[in-house]
């Protein structure tokens, strides 16, 4: 159970500072602006069984995971430092942040944690809602697909179903994650026997 705790922090987290800030895109800025150590926070911590799978040394995937994270923390520093975040309204800022937040997220799943592959698509879902909140195709679909009645009026219920989505299917990474952790571990027992 404390091993999915990671995953509901993020995807609640996430579905959270959606919600506010379809009320007020300038008044979470900030909040998405600290999300992003805690998504760092939990890469660090929940590739560590992804690395140790692949026989990756500890200090080269710290290295991996500071520098990776560390470029987002820089490219943000410079956006708030020379003057982009004064160039934009808040709502293309918050969108900003959230798209390089997803990608970053993404590119983290690629190369160290593949559970956060479908937060990061998640992500990208909330970032084109806010981007485009009037009339918007993905929530057309999903309304026809799931026979959703006027699905532009609960994008909000429709993007907590497709957290929950991305959240069990990043479960079940886990769990085969696990899997493999175990069998390694027994294999490792057998060759010392």
């Amino acid at each position: 159970m404390l091993a999915i705790l990671p995953q509901v922090i993020l995807f609640v987290s996430a579905v959270v500072l959606f919600w506010l800030s379809q009320k007020d895109m300038a008044g979470t800025i900030g909040y998405w602006e600290y999300f992003i150590p805690v998504i760092a926070v939990i890469s660090l911590i929940s590739g560590w069984s992804q690395s140790y799978l692949s026989n990756e040394v500890w200090a080269w995937y710290l290295i991996r995971q500071l520098v990776h994270w560390g470029g987002l923390f820089a490219l943000l520093y410079a956006a708030n430092h020379l003057g982009l975040r004064e160039a934009v309204d808040a709502q293309q800022y918050t969108i900003l942040v959230i798209y390089l937040t997803a990608f970053t997220s993404l590119l983290a799943a690629i190369h160290v944690d593949f559970k956060l592959f479908f937060f990061s698509l998640f992500l990208v879902f909330c970032a084109y809602l806010l981007a485009a909140p009037a009339d918007n195709a993905m929530l057309l679909y999903i309304g026809d697909t799931f026979g959703i009645d006027s699905a532009q009026s609960k994008a909000l219920s429709i993007s907590s179903g497709v957290a929950m989505a991305g959240f069990v299917a990043s479960t079940f990474v886990l769990l085969s994650m696990r899997g493999a952790l175990i069998t390694k571990r027994i294999g490792a027992k057998r060759k010392e026997a």
